[in-house]
Order: C-alpha cells, then structure tokens, then sequence
C-alpha cells in the first residue's frame, strides 16, 4: 500500500508540475500565436522609393527665399529590416519666390511670384520605433536628414542676391504601411532649416527716395528660415 501511495503521490506532483511548467513554458513564448500575431517580420535588404508631396515655404521675413510649390524625388535605403537604417535621397522642387529691389521705392519694391527651383541631395538616418517587424502592417519612424539644397538662377534678379547652395536639416516623422512583404508606401512630415544670406545692398536707401527705409535697417544679413515638406512615397524591397 506504502509502494502504491508513493507512485500515486508521484503521479500526483508530475501531473501539478505539468500543469504550471505548460502556462509558464507558453507564456514565455510571443504574447500572440504566429498566425495571428499583429506584428511581421520586415523584409531584409534594401529598399527603393519614388516620392511625391509639396513643399512649404515662406520665403523668409523678406520673401525671397523659396516659397510653396510640388516636390518630387526618389530614395534609396540600406538595413530596413533594423531599428537604425540609412538612406539617400534626391529631390527636385518646382518652387517660387519674390524678387525684392533695394535701388526703388516701396511702391515698386516687390515683384509678383516668379520661379525658383531648388533641388535636394540627403543623407537620412532612420530610427525605425518596432525595429525589424511591421504591427499590423505599420512600422512608425523618426528621422533626421542634413544635405545640400541647390537653387536655380533668377535673371531678373538684379539685387544682388542669390539662394545659391545651402546646407540644410531635416528632422522628420511618419510611418511606413506594408501592402506586401516587398511593398509598402512611405508617409512622412519634416521640417527644413537653412539659413538665408543677403547682400549689403539691401542696407542702402533708395537713391531716387533717400526718405524711404532700407530693406534691412539693421545690420543682420543673414537668418534661420524654417519651411515645411510632406512626402508620401511606394517602395519596393529587393535583396542584392
């Protein structure tokens, strides 16, 4: 009887430890199964996209920075299936501005929109915030891009002052949303900083209306302009 209890107390004490190792084993495993877990593996490998949005500007306090218009590019990326990926990127953007004349009076001191396009060459890092996996088929993304931006000519512009080439930063924001593991479109929102640059002349007053004020009174050439951009893009994944 002795023999008999102590097998029945064993088979007692192993059939309580499988039921609290099975929860404890299952628990330690992915909060959901794999077929309907919100989260997906990303794609590793490289990813190329084709974007489109607008770009907001205003210009400057003095307008002859660029102003609104469409902007185009295309993007290339490296490591999108981590939670630090790098990309490069060039856009061209179909812009305006204001030419400002220092020589005249204030009647006839700014002209109608004419234009200026300006276009983009970045270096972008991406801190993607669910890493290597999509949930529910978003993966969410804070970004901080710096680059150069190149402006067009303006003929008519005879001021003095140029746009040229300016260095630039772009910290940013968005999501991608993956329609397949090898397609996804691209939606962000970022700021761009430059700093505009004007010449002397637009410290003189008028030669024909000495009375009128110059169109920079003080001696600050140069600000800190801050303009708006939304993309949204398709991109494609690939492996080399």
């Amino acid at each position: 009887m002795r023999r008999h209890g102590a097998v029945g107390r064993r088979a007692i004490l192993l059939v309580s430890l499988s039921l609290i190792v099975g929860p404890v084993a299952l628990l330690a495993q992915v909060g959901h199964p794999p077929q309907s877990s919100p989260y997906r593996d990303i794609r590793r490998g490289h990813t190329f996209t084709l974007l489109g949005g607008y770009f907001f500007g205003d210009g400057g306090d003095f307008g002859m920075g660029p102003h609104d218009g469409p902007i185009y590019g295309v993007r290339y990326d490296i490591r999108t299936s981590r939670s630090i990926q790098l990309g490069l990127g060039v856009s061209y953007a179909q812009l305006q501005r204001i030419i400002v004349d220092p020589f005249v009076g204030l009647a006839n001191r700014f002209s109608d929109p004419v234009d200026q396009s300006v276009t983009f060459a970045e270096i972008d890092l991406q801190f993607n915030v669910t890493g290597g996996k999509s949930w529910h088929r978003l993966a969410p993304f804070l970004s901080a891009a710096g680059g150069l931006a190149f402006g067009s000519g303006t003929s008519a512009d005879t001021s003095g002052y140029d746009f040229g080439t300016k260095f630039y930063l772009a910290p940013g924001g968005g999501t991608r949303v993956f329609v397949t593991d090898r397609v996804h479109l691209r939606l962000e929102g970022r700021a761009t900083f430059w700093k505009l640059d004007y010449p002397t002349t637009f410290q003189q007053r008028p030669v024909q209306e000495p009375e009128t004020p110059a169109v920079i009174p003080g001696n600050n050439l140069d600000e800190w302009d801050t303009s708006w951009w939304v993309q949204a893009g398709l991109g494609f994944s690939f492996s080399l």
